[in-house]
C-alpha cells in the first residue's frame, strides 16, 4: 500500500515500514484481526519505553524502590512486571513461544494495572500466527523509541495510532473502519466546538479521536487536561479495547462505557448532561432495532423511522446536551434534506424550536470506509447564550465541498487553513460584536423564513449562492469582437500550418 502524506504533519519514516511489515504478516488474516497484533505490540513497547526511563532514574535514586509500582503511579506511568519488558520480549523474539510470551506479558500488565484490566489483546500464541513475521515485527518496532520523556513530548505514538488505524480502515473498506473518523474531520469538529472546559461526550465512541483532539486542543490553548471530563461508549469490545488504549496511552481517564446493544438500545450514560457532544455515529443505520424504541423519551421531536438510525442519533445527541450545551456532529448528505418515513418533520420541529445553529457541507473522499457524502450539524440548545451573540432566528450555512487536497488517488484531506477558514467563519458568526460577512459561494446567514421557503431543507448550496467572479471591465461588444478576433486569428494559422504541412509532404515525395 502507498505511503500516506499528510497535509497537517511531516510522515514518519517508519510508519510505513511498521505497515509494511504487518501486511505481510497477513497471509491469511484479515486487516481486522491483525491490527490488534500491531497494535498491541506498538502500546507494549510505549508503556514500557516510558518505564525503563523511570526504572532507570530510581535506580540511581537514593532511597527509592525501582520495583516498586506506586512509584511508577505516582508518575501517572504504567509498572511493567519483569516479564513484560520489551528487552525481556525482544531477547526471545526468534523462539517458537514467542506468542505465549507476549499473551503472559499482557496478562501480567493488567494484573498491575487495574486501568487497563480487560482491555489488552491476548491472543499472540494462536497458531494462525506466524511466529517468524512475529519476530520480526518486535525487533522493527524495538529499533523505535515510542515511550521515553523525548518521544511522549512528540506524541509519537498517538501519530502511530493515527497512521496505522487510517490504514487498517482503507484495507477493511467498507466491511470495517467503523471506528475510524480521520484525523482533519475531527480537528474541524473540535476547533468548532471549543470544548476548553467541562463534560464532553461521545455515545459513539470508536477508537476515541474525538477525545484525543478534545484533549489536545485543550492544552494547544492554555488550558489544564483536568479542566474538561470525558464520557463515552462503545458497542465493539475490540473498538472499545482500541478506546480504551489510545487514552491510555495519553494518560487521559475517561468513563467509556460498553454493551453490545449500543447507546441507542441500552444508553450507558442515562443521566448524563453533556456541555459539548461530539460524536461520529454510523451513517444510515437501518438495522438499529428501531422497532424497540417507539415510545422512547428521547423523541422530542417525533419518532426516527425504524429503517433510518440518523434522527435516533441526533435526537439522543440533542437530549444529553446540558441546558447550554452545544453538539457536533457528522451525518450523512441525506438528512439534510430527506422527507422520507417522517424525516423531514422531525427536521422541521428542529428547526422550528432554533436549535439549529450551523451546517456545514464536506467535499467528498474523506473517509475511508465510505463514499456516502458527509455534512456537519452544529446544534445548540441555548442561541441566545450570554457568552456569545444572541442567534435566535438564524442559522449559519457553510459550503466546504470545493475543499481539501488529495493525499493519494482515492482520499481527500482538509488542510490546516481551511480547517481555521470554516472554524473562524463559525466562531465570528457567533462573537459578541460579530464582524462577519456572508462570502458568495462559502458562507450565508439565513433567517428562520428562508428556510421555510425551502422547505426546511438544511443543504448549504441552496443558501449561500455561487462564487462572485471578478469583473474583467470589459464589456459584452467588446468582448465578443475580441473572441471573434481570436478565432479568426486561429483559424487563420490553422490554415498556414496545413499548408505547411503539405508542401512539406510533397518535397518528401508525397502527393495529396
Amino acid at each position: 500500500m502507498a505511503q500516506q502524506k499528510k497535509s497537517n504533519g511531516d510522515q514518519l519514516d517508519f510508519e510505513a515500514k511498521l505497515w509494511q511489515t504487518a501486511d505481510k504478516m497477513r497471509n491469511n488474516m484479515d486487516a481486522a484481526e491483525y491490527k490488534h497484533v500491531v497494535l498491541g505490540l506498538i502500546f507494549l513497547k510505549y508503556i514500557s519505553d516510558a518505564f525503563a526511563e523511570l526504572y532507570n532514574k530510581l535506580s540511581q535514586t537514593k532511597g527509592a524502590d525501582a520495583e516498586d509500582p506506586d512509584e511508577y503511579r505516582a508518575d501517572n506511568i504504567f509498572y511493567v512486571p519483569k516479564k513484560a519488558r520489551w528487552d525481556y520480549l525482544q531477547k526471545n523474539a526468534k523462539q517458537p513461544n514467542v506468542g505465549k510470551l507476549i499473551d503472559d506479558a499482557m496478562d501480567e500488565i493488567e494484573k498491575d494495572n487495574a486501568t487497563l484490566k480487560g482491555v489488552l489483546p491476548k491472543n499472540y500464541a494462536r497458531p494462525a500466527l506466524d511466529k517468524q513475521r512475529l519476530g520480526e515485527l518486535i525487533d522493527l518496532i524495538g529499533t523505535i523509541g515510542l515511550g521515553d520523556k523525548e518521544n511522549r513530548s512528540k506524541d509519537i505514538l498517538g501519530r502511530v495510532y493515527e497512521y496505522f488505524l487510517g490504514q487498517f480502515a482503507d484495507a477493511e473498506g467498507k466491511k470495517g473502519g467503523q471506528f475510524y473518523t480521520p484525523r482533519s474531520i475531527v480537528a474541524l469538529l473540535v476547533a468548532m466546538l471549543e470544548p476548553y472546559k467541562g463534560r464532553v461526550f461521545d455515545p459513539c465512541c470508536g477508537s476515541g479521536g474525538m477525545f484525543v483532539q478534545s484533549e489536545k486542543f485543550v492544552q494547544a490553548h492554555g488550558g489544564r487536561i483536568g479542566d474538561i471530563s470525558i464520557y463515552g461508549q462503545e458497542s465493539n469490545q475490540t473498538t472499545w479495547r482500541l478506546c480504551k488504549m489510545n487514552l491510555a496511552i495519553r494518560g487521559i481517564d475517561a468513563n467509556i462505557a460498553w454493551n453490545n446493544e449500543g447507546s441507542l438500545l441500552n444508553d450507558g450514560h442515562k443521566d448524563l448532561k453533556a456541555d459539548y457532544v461530539i460524536a461520529n455515529p454510523p451513517f444510515n443505520d437501518s438495522d438499529w432495532k428501531g422497532e424497540m424504541l417507539r415510545e422512547d423519551i428521547r423523541w422530542k421531536y417525533g419518532t426516527p423511522p425504524a429503517g433510518n438510525a440518523n434522527f435516533a442519533w441526533v435526537q439522543h445527541f440533542v437530549h444529553h446536551l446540558s441546558p447550554s450545551g452545544t453538539a457536533g456532529f457528522v451525518l450523512a448528505n441525506g438528512s439534510m434534506s430527506s422527507n422520507t418515513s417522517g424525516e423531514g418533520e422531525i427536521r422541521k420541529k428542529m428547526i422550528e424550536v432554533d436549535i439549529v445553529d450551523c451546517m456545514v457541507a464536506l467535499p467528498a473522499q474523506l473517509f475511508y470506509n465510505t463514499m456516502i457524502p458527509a455534512c456537519l450539524w452544529f446544534v445548540a440548545r441555548d442561541k441566545k447564550n450570554h457568552k456569545l451573540r444572541d442567534r435566535r432566528g438564524e442559522v449559519l450555512f457553510i459550503d466546504a465541498r470545493n475543499m481539501g487536497v488529495m493525499i493519494d488517488r482515492r482520499h481527500r484531506e482538509l488542510t490546516d487553513e481551511q480547517i481555521a477558514k470554516i472554524s473562524d467563519t463559525y466562531h465570528a458568526w457567533r462573537a459578541k460584536g460579530s464582524k462577519y460577512e456572508d462570502t458568495a459561494g462559502f458562507c450565508k446567514v439565513a433567517k428562520l423564513e428562508d428556510i421555510q421557503k425551502h422547505g426546511h431543507i438544511l443543504t448549504p448550496g441552496r443558501y449561500v449562492g455561487t462564487e462572485v467572479q471578478e469583473e474583467d471591465g470589459e464589456g459584452f461588444e467588446e468582448k465578443m469582437k475580441r473572441l471573434t478576433a481570436e478565432l479568426a486569428g486561429q483559424f487563420k494559422r490553422s490554415h498556414e500550418l496545413e499548408g505547411e504541412i503539405k508542401n512539406n509532404l510533397e518535397k518528401l515525395g508525397y502527393e495529396l
